[in-house]
């Protein structure tokens, strides 16, 4: 039997971060990955910020950069802003989760691929064992003194070890197309009800010609697969020709919303797991390397006290709400604002937005990773934007209230 200080289960970023922080502390980590590659299959669109190159550190995994975004109304109505520096950055996915878990391999994590994580025998006074299921050879179970869950949307050590699950799963389909008529400086970003209930729909620029065109939705029980074709047929239509055929596709599902706890007893749980993709966007990655640091720096100082206990290992819950929760919980109300709103409303928003002339305030104040931030700017820049929304934005940024208000209020909203 394998016994190790930490057992990571997932070698995507969030895992691997973790993996490296703790083995650059002189702890013993084994990472398992139930796939057989690591990086594959590819998880997510891939468009990130200079926070994440700034964290990984890979600069080869950079496919180009993207200056703005334009954004479209269910009519198709747009509004476009393009900055002179790059504000995002299309990569190689598969390529940054290969890049990060060879960080961690140089630092002194060990990596097993082929090897799923299929619950644990608690009891052992001095740690966790874990069951796995291995398509090689090897020992099916592992001892370790803490676990942490970096295993994605359908978590099994969250489920193992009875950490409640995110309040929304968001379907998401999306394909590779090898070539688009579209700007490559430019993301495009597709909102309304017939083709993005839910979220949005997007076309990023791949870097090599190409284009990622997806959409996330909500689980209404239509397929996201139907979405997405009405997405590819109307982007069709714009740019007045088909777009060739696929040359991959990419099924995920996508966690929104806060859960009630990040860890438990000799548990934490980063990333996907830990429902921390970005309310507002649905991007995980800067956020999952993030708490993967910080849930590192909670575990090593737990493992040097020998104190794996839940009160211990809270205070990884406590670092995450510090730095992330005000952002968190302003953007997971203006996702529930944005999910009552109708085709005709969102086609008054971007009206406002024009007639604001906004642009300016988008490219001096936008970020990917806090977009709350811009959402600020532009309310108190535009009265006929704040008009059309509920009073309670307002207060939600007037004063010091942390409470998501209720929505109820929200047929109640001014459109003239």
């Amino acid at each position: 039997m394998v016994r190790v200080d930490v057992l990571v289960v997932g070698a995507g970023p969030a895992g691997s971060r973790a993996a490296r922080c703790l083995a650059e502390q002189g702890h013993s980590v084994l990472v398992v990955e139930e796939h057989d590659r690591v990086g594959y299959p590819v998880q997510c669109a891939g468009l990130v910020s200079q926070r994440v190159l700034d964290l990984a550190k890979a600069p080869d995994v950079v496919r180009r950069s993207v200056h703005g975004a334009t954004v479209f109304s269910p009519a198709l109505r747009s509004i476009s802003f393009r900055a002179p520096e790059p504000r995002a950055f299309v990569i190689d996915r598969a390529g940054l989760d290969i890049a990060l878990a060879d960080q961690a391999a140089r630092a002194g994590a060990t990596f097993e691929t082929g090897a799923r994580f299929d619950g644990i025998i608690d009891g052992a006074p001095d740690g966790v064992t874990a069951k796995l299921t291995r398509r090689g050879s090897g020992p099916d179970r592992v001892d370790a003194r803490l676990v942490i869950g970096a295993d994605g949307v359908a978590s099994a050590v969250a489920r193992a070890f009875r950490l409640r699950r995110p309040v929304e799963i968001l379907p998401a389909f999306e394909a590779e197309f090898p070539e688009s008529p579209g700007d490559p400086d430019l993301v495009e970003v597709y909102v309304g009800n017939s083709i993005s209930p839910g979220l949005f729909g997007w076309w990023i620029p791949d870097g090599g010609g190409g284009a990622r065109v997806g959409v996330a939705v909500n689980a209404d029980g239509t397929p996201a697969r139907v979405y997405y074709d009405r997405l590819v047929a109307q982007i069709g239509r714009q740019r007045g020709r088909a777009l060739r055929s696929a040359t991959g596709y990419l099924v995920s599902g996508i966690p929104i919303g806060p859960i009630p706890r990040r860890s438990g007893r000799r548990v934490l749980l980063v990333g996907d797991a830990a429902s921390q993709p970005k309310p507002l966007s649905g991007g995980g990655i800067f956020t999952g390397m993030r708490a993967a640091e910080l849930a590192a720096g909670v575990a090593h100082e737990a493992l040097a006290a020998n104190d794996l206990s839940p009160e211990r290992l809270s205070r990884y819950d406590a670092a995450w709400e510090r730095e992330f929760g005000d952002e968190f919980e302003k953007a997971q109300y203006l996702r529930r604002l944005f999910l009552k709103f109708t085709d005709a409303e969102l086609e008054a928003i971007l009206e406002a937005l024009h007639d604001a002339g906004t642009t300016e305030t988008i490219v001096a104040f936008g970020d990917i990773d806090f977009p709350t931030h811009v959402v600020r700017r532009l309310l108190r820049q535009s009265p006929s934007l704040l008009r059309l929304l509920p009073k309670a934005v307002g207060a939600l940024w007037g004063g010091d209230e942390r409470r998501i208000p209720d929505l109820d209020f929200v047929s109640d909203r001014v459109h003239q």
